[in-house]
């Protein structure tokens, strides 16, 4: 199986992050609950388990953020406001990463799904 490794940032990047995937990211998913509808961002379709996923935070930058039963972990920056991942609520300690964080994705030729998280 082939895997290629990705990175990607917040737009001031005081945050790094990077895994690796086995297919080519080709699909997003657009979530409706009332935090995500908000953010308006593109979701990996896929997620990462915290061994694949290496964070760097050397300023202290990454702010969570959580509410509800606060299962899900909702990250972002501090200093430019982005959030480039969260922990998911079906998959507590596995992340979604925004895709608009990861560098070299084209955001316009992915093909978005709608989740209905609004119902979880």
């Amino acid at each position: 199986m082939n895997t290629k490794k990705y990175t990607g940032s917040c737009h001031c990047q005081a945050i790094k992050f990077e895994f690796t995937e086995s297919d080519k990211i080709s699909t997003g998913l657009r979530c409706n609950c009332s935090i995500c509808q908000r953010k308006g961002y593109v979701m990996s379709s896929f997620v990462v388990s915290p061994d694949e996923i290496k964070i760097t935070d050397e300023s202290n930058n990454l702010t969570m953020y959580q509410f509800g039963d606060k299962t899900a972990k909702h990250y972002f920056c501090q200093k430019c406001g982005i959030h480039p991942f969260h922990q998911t609520f079906r998959q507590p300690n596995h992340y979604r990463i925004n895709l608009g964080c990861i560098q070299n994705i084209d955001m316009e030729k992915l093909t978005i799904k709608v989740f209905n998280g609004k119902e979880l």
